[in-house]
């Protein structure tokens, strides 16, 4: 297909596959193919470079590219419905050094992206997921909603570490509950910060963890073999404003400091720095520092209105993987002037 004098290139579906039409196995294994096709047909990439970009063996390069033919997804023409998410997950990848980029579909700019990134999440940590692993996790409207697409599977040995205290009056979410609900599923281990989110000083924090038990969290937080977190935006529809676990004062003085997000709290400013303020000396969370070091770092976020903050955190966390909307991934690498 490539001695035509048009430009040959990987298409040729409507749209792409639904999240309910395919397995978690046949969904990443529909995505390989694609992404392969794209480096193949499109950056003009030899199967040796994209194997080595893949992670894969040259063999399997060359049976995806023979499946994406006999499959018709390899056309002269191409779709943009069906480009347009590899091109921003390769995107995402060359602007921020990931390993991997996961863009979901979504029905509108202005559409609620948490069913598709929840799901998109809930099929990633499916498969991610394997024996004697330490993972943590943070909080969140997406997290919560990942729950429902996790597949249980047999694991040994595994332990389930929340990153963050919990609240003292919960609405809908509590920050521990994710982490609480997947140990369930998998029989593991699931390791708490049995304190509130905030303390009302440096000291009680301190005190918390060097003498009430708390340490031995931290510690095995240090022992981590990967973590997902997702980022708050500083919006109207934060779930932490709404829900109440801020007062106005607090998010306002937050903002003027330069706040654009947080991750479990932990406020950062658009270049991924923690602010000056005393929210930030006060979160009983595992410490930024922490995460940084875990192996795999998993970032999970999107939705309208939170480019800056997951700007924000790709620059703080460098994370292994993202996962996010189309929607978000487009005003991600514009804020941050990156071409796709």
């Amino acid at each position: 297909m490539s001695g035509g004098a048009a430009t040959t290139r990987p298409g040729g579906l409507s749209e792409a596959p639904s999240l309910a039409d395919l397995s978690p196995t046949g969904r990443r294994s529909a995505r390989l193919r694609l992404r392969a096709a794209w480096m193949y047909y499109v950056e003009g990439m030899t199967q040796s470079a994209i194997a080595e970009a893949l992670d894969i063996g040259r063999v399997t390069v060359v049976r995806l590219l023979a499946d994406a033919r006999q499959l018709n997804e390899v056309k002269i023409s191409l779709s943009r419905e069906i480009a347009e998410l590899p091109r921003l997950e390769m995107g995402l990848q060359k602007a921020f050094g990931l390993r991997e980029a996961v863009v979901a579909p979504v029905s509108g700019p202005f559409a609620d992206a948490t069913s598709a990134i929840g799901a998109a999440t809930g099929l990633f940590i499916s498969d991610f997921i394997r024996s004697d692993m330490k993972i943590g996790f943070g909080w969140g409207r997406t997290l919560m909603r990942a729950l429902g697409f996790i597949d249980e599977k047999t694991v040994t040995n595994l332990s389930v570490i929340s990153l963050l205290g919990g609240i003292t009056k919960a609405k809908q979410y509590n920050p521990s509950e994710f982490a609480w609900q997947l140990s369930r599923l998998f029989q593991a281990d699931c390791h708490l910060i049995a304190a509130p989110a905030i303390v009302d000083s440096i000291e009680t924090k301190q005190a918390l963890i060097e003498r009430c038990g708390l340490g031995t969290v931290y510690a095995l937080a240090r022992e981590m073999d990967a973590v997902v977190l997702s980022v708050g935006e500083m919006e109207s529809e934060s779930t932490s404003l709404r829900f109440g676990f801020f007062s106005d004062a607090d998010w306002a003085s937050l903002i003027a400091a330069g706040a654009v997000g947080d991750v479990v709290y932990n406020f950062i400013d658009i270049e991924g720095r923690p602010v000056d303020h005393p929210i930030n000396t006060r979160v009983m969370s595992i410490p930024i520092e922490t995460l940084q070091a875990t192996p795999e770092r998993i970032l999970t976020s999107g939705g309208p209105g939170k480019a800056k903050a997951a700007l924000a955190a790709l620059r703080m966390l460098r994370p292994t993987v993202f996962i996010t909307d189309e929607i978000t991934a487009a005003a991600v690498l514009e804020e941050a002037g990156a071409t796709y």
